[in-house]
């Protein structure tokens, strides 16, 4: 697997802090639906289900939407 560099304006970010930024976007907007149709409130610790869940966008993105230089990508192990 050959990894992959992101170019943003002629800097070159790995992947993991881009969907790391992503990831915690997606989960400010959530947090935000949720606080605003009252759904946080049947959470016991709202902090960690922000972190839990912006870790599980965090790796969504990063494995999904985020070219990482697969080519097998449903199969990764294709070629044993």
């Amino acid at each position: 697997m050959v990894p992959k560099e992101l170019d943003i304006w002629g800097i070159y970010l790995p992947p993991l802090p881009v969907s790391a930024i992503l990831g915690t976007l997606a989960m400010i907007l959530t947090a935000y639906l949720l606080n605003r149709y009252r759904l946080s409130r049947f959470f016991v610790v709202p902090q960690l289900v922000f972190i839990s869940v912006a870790a599980i966008y965090t790796c969504f993105i990063g494995t999904y939407l985020i070219p990482s230089g697969k080519k097998n990508f449903p199969f990764p192990y294709a070629s044993w």
